[in-house]
């Protein structure tokens, strides 16, 4: 699907879903699930993690949570909703006393977003309180929650993080660190875990390094985080990234590294570049801010087309359509202008309103757009249902020629790893051709970059078959890890959560 395709059709096709049915143009949008901060020995502690977690906000935007350790006793605040909600009052911080806190933020992939879901999670195991809070996805996660409730296991959440705890209260290694290293060797999927106990903060990611995971260092005391974006808000220093298959044990006598699984390439998620990571993070020593960049031009090269000027779809197609600007000399322009200013919950209560509700968060620019050939940037066409209303939006504003170019190639296969993805027949591009997705979004022509293409903007050159660079299934199908809890099932592993609960 990495060639262009041109029409003269303006409709859009009934075979598929009513796209009017949702007027919120962030309703159709990837989303991951979590993101995690951990802050050790800090007098402050609690007010840092807070402002880490508003650094790692577009990561989950339902609920938010801080444990911290008092050196007697742990204290707890989960809440719904956002950090800002919360954690931005004084009185709330106060409530999380000691030098040293974990913190999570939340976006629930299935089912009702509710409290005792919300991490970090916290459990009294007989060596001591235990915190922990967790960013991806278990693949084994519902297979080890039914052997462990057979068992006698008794879940206080739907969430696959509890099987950590449960799996360490049933360890009979000594050392809580060996108990944490035994859970570890138990999962499969993806995770990059922060936690906490009497006398140290733990970090530790998957084997293929699937999810992020930063250490930093502030003032002589150690933090982890999902994205160094959370280090640079409370101006902590960058120290390294937490390796693949990696436990770091910070403790008052510093860092640990433990090196538990045999070593395997890493094989980091490519959506923290092309979508999830915030662009002024670095990840893996690679500016996301310039990978964006990079995949614009390099969408540029392959599939460029005769127009006036280039607009992105706000935020996320920014920084690709500057790089698609720069490397096919067609202007960029802001022909859509986003409101920061409206509320997740507006009340829409009427049809005419709920038709107008688009222009709430979305509203193009008609000085830029009208009568002008624009090429539209974006990065990714999951459903597609957002697309049809940006195009139609371009339409409307009067836009002689709409072409779609999107920064990432066609997303044919679902996540099991964290991101929040529809099952397979709900991907638009999983059950149409290039030419249906064209007529269905209303475009004058459509092209995805390539994955080659995505390989280049990374700096790679190309894709190693045998051994690819990166966890790219959503494109390519290549799993990278057992899916355990999908053999012999027709529902996805978070379907099959949502049910649990």
């Amino acid at each position: 699907m990495g060639g262009v395709i041109q029409g003269d059709s303006h409709s859009v096709d009934s075979f598929c879903a009513d796209p009017s049915a949702d007027l919120d143009l962030e309703g159709d949008r990837l989303r991951e699930e979590c993101g995690v901060f951990g802050v050790f020995g800090h007098p402050e502690a609690a007010a840092v993690a807070a402002l880490g977690l508003h650094a790692l906000q577009h990561r989950g935007q339902e609920a938010a949570g801080i444990v911290s350790f008092d050196g007697q006793r742990y204290n707890s605040e989960r809440r719904l909703g956002l950090v800002g909600d919360h954690f931005s009052k004084a009185s709330t911080i106060e409530r999380l006393p000691g030098d040293s806190a974990i913190g999570h933020v939340r976006y629930s992939t299935t089912g009702e977003t509710i409290l005792r879901n919300v991490q970090p999670l916290f459990a009294e195991l007989n060596s001591g309180g235990f915190s922990v809070a967790h960013n991806g996805n278990l693949t084994n996660g519902l297979t080890l929650r039914r052997d462990l409730v057979q068992s006698g296991a008794i879940y206080q959440s739907t969430s696959d993080t509890e099987v950590i705890l449960h799996l360490m209260a049933r360890s009979r290694k000594l050392r809580i660190v060996e108990r944490f290293i035994e859970a570890l060797r138990a999962l499969e999927g993806s995770y990059a875990l922060v936690a906490l106990t009497n006398t140290m903060m733990i970090g530790a990611r998957d084997p293929l390094g699937i999810r992020p995971l930063v250490l930093g260092e502030l003032e002589g005391h150690y933090i982890l985080a999902s994205e160094t974006c959370a280090l640079d808000i409370i101006g902590a220093r960058f120290v390294r990234d937490v390796e693949n298959g990696e436990v770091v044990v910070i403790s008052k006598d510093g860092v640990e590294s433990l090196h538990p699984f045999p070593p395997r390439p890493m094989r980091p998620c490519i959506f923290e570049y092309i979508y999830f990571a915030r662009p002024d993070s670095v990840v893996h020593g690679r500016s996301v801010y310039d990978v964006r960049k990079n995949m614009g031009a390099e969408l540029a090269r392959e599939s460029g087309v005769s127009a006036d000027v280039v607009v992105p779809v706000p935020d996320s197609g920014v920084p690709a359509a500057i790089g698609y600007a720069q490397a096919s000399g067609v202007p960029f322009e802001l022909g859509i202008i986003r409101n920061h200013y409206v509320g997740r919950t507006f009340i829409q209560p009427t049809q005419t309103v709920r038709e107008l509700g688009v222009r709430l968060k979305h509203s193009a620019n008609r000085a830029v757009v009208a009568g002008k050939r624009i090429v539209l940037i974006d990065d990714s066409i999951v459903r597609g249902t957002t697309s049809v209303k940006i195009v139609q939006m371009m339409r409307d504003a009067g836009a002689r020629e709409v072409h779609f170019r999107i920064s990432s190639p066609p997303i044919m296969y679902p996540d099991y790893y964290g991101i929040d993805t529809p099952v397979r027949e709900n991907l638009l591009a999983a059950t149409h051709t290039l030419d249906e997705m064209r007529a269905y979004i209303g475009c004058d022509s459509l092209a995805f970059l390539s994955v080659e293409g995505t390989y280049r903007a990374m700096g790679e050159g190309s894709r190693d078959p045998q051994r690819p660079q990166f966890t790219d299934h959503c494109f390519t199908g290549d799993y990278p890890t057992s899916l355990t809890d999908l053999a012999g099932e027709t529902k996805s592993q978070l379907s099959l959560l949502a049910e649990a609960s």
